[in-house]
C-alpha cells in the first residue's frame, strides 16, 4: 500500500512537517512519496534525502539561511533567494530529484504563463527554492529561461501532484484559518491578508486527503517565527501523536 504525504506552505510553521513526520516513523507509517509546496517543498525534500525529522530541524536551527539573502537591485523583489543555492548543496549536495530516496513532486508557478508547474526530475535545488518565492518579497527564480514564483500562489496543498500514484493520501497543513489573536499592525495585516489569498481553494482540497493534519495552535505562530523552530516541531508531533488512532483506523479502512 502506497503512502502519499502532501505538504503545504506556511512559512516558518512549516517546521511542524517535521514534527508530523516524525510522530509518523514512530508510528511505523513509510511514505512513499511526497508533494511539497514552499516551505512545504524544503522540509520534504530533507526528509526524501534521508534525513531524520530531528537532523532536518538541526538543520534549520543551525543554517544561517538569512546570511545567503542579498537585496534585489531589479524592482521584482526585495531579496534574491536564488544565493542560497550553496547552502542548500551543502545538505543536498547531489542537487538531483533522481538522487532522494523517497520520490519528491514539487510546486511551483511559472509567472510568465500563470500555471502551476510540478518539477519531478532533474534538477533539485532551484525547483525548491522557486517553491519558495513568496512574490513581493523575493524576486523570481529563473529556471530555463521562465521566471518562477511560490508555489501558494496557486496551490498551497498540492494534493493533485501525487493522489492519482498512491492508494492513501496525508496532508499536512499549518496554516489554521482562524485567529487566536487580534491583527495590531501592518506587518500582520499584511501576512494575513497573503494567508487567506493563497488559501482560498485549499479547503477544497482537504476532502481529497484520507488524513489532514492540521494543529491549530500553529496560528498563534507568524510566518517568519523561524526562532521557535522547537516548538513549532514539537507543536507538528503532538498533534499527530494524538491523531495516531485516527490515522491507523483510517489506514485499516483503506488498506
Amino acid at each position: 500500500m502506497e503512502i502519499g504525504l502532501v505538504l503545504s506552505g506556511g512559512g516558518a510553521r512549516g517546521i511542524a512537517h517535521l514534527g508530523v513526520m516524525k510522530a509518523l516513523n514512530e508510528q511505523g507509517i513509510t511514505i512513499s512519496r511526497i508533494a511539497g509546496t514552499s516551505a512545504g517543498s524544503i522540509a520534504g525534500a530533507l526528509f526524501a534525502n534521508g534525513y531524520t525529522p530531528e537532523e532536518s530541524l538541526k538543520i534549520v536551527e543551525s543554517s544561517s539561511f538569512t546570511k545567503y539573502l542579498r537585496p534585489a537591485w531589479n524592482r521584482m523583489g526585495l531579496l534574491r533567494i536564488d544565493t542560497a543555492i550553496d547552502l542548500y548543496r551543502q545538505y543536498l549536495p547531489h542537487d538531483r530529484f533522481e538522487r532522494l530516496q523517497i520520490p519528491l513532486h514539487v510546486a511551483a508557478v511559472d509567472l510568465n504563463e500563470g500555471d502551476l508547474d510540478v518539477f519531478e526530475s532533474g534538477e533539485l535545488i532551484r525547483p525548491v527554492l522557486a517553491s519558495c518565492c513568496l512574490p513581493g518579497i523575493f524576486e523570481p527564480m529563473l529556471i530555463n529561461k521562465r521566471q518562477y514564483v511560490d508555489g501558494g500562489v496557486l496551490n498551497n496543498l498540492p494534493v493533485e501532484l501525487i493522489e492519482n500514484k498512491v492508494d492513501i493520501v496525508l496532508g499536512s497543513h499549518c496554516n489554521p484559518f482562524g485567529l487566536t489573536k487580534p491583527i495590531t499592525s501592518m506587518r500582520g495585516v499584511i501576512e494575513r491578508s497573503l494567508i487567506l489569498a493563497v488559501q482560498s481553494k485549499t479547503k477544497e482540497r482537504f476532502a481529497k486527503c484520507n488524513v489532514l493534519i492540521e494543529p491549530p495552535e500553529l496560528a498563534n505562530y507568524g510566518l517568519s517565527d523561524i526562532k521557535r523552530a522547537r516548538e513549532l516541531f514539537r507543536i507538528g508531533y503532538q498533534h499527530t501523536k494524538g491523531m495516531a488512532r485516527q490515522i491507523e483506523k483510517q489506514m485499516q479502512a483503506l488498506a
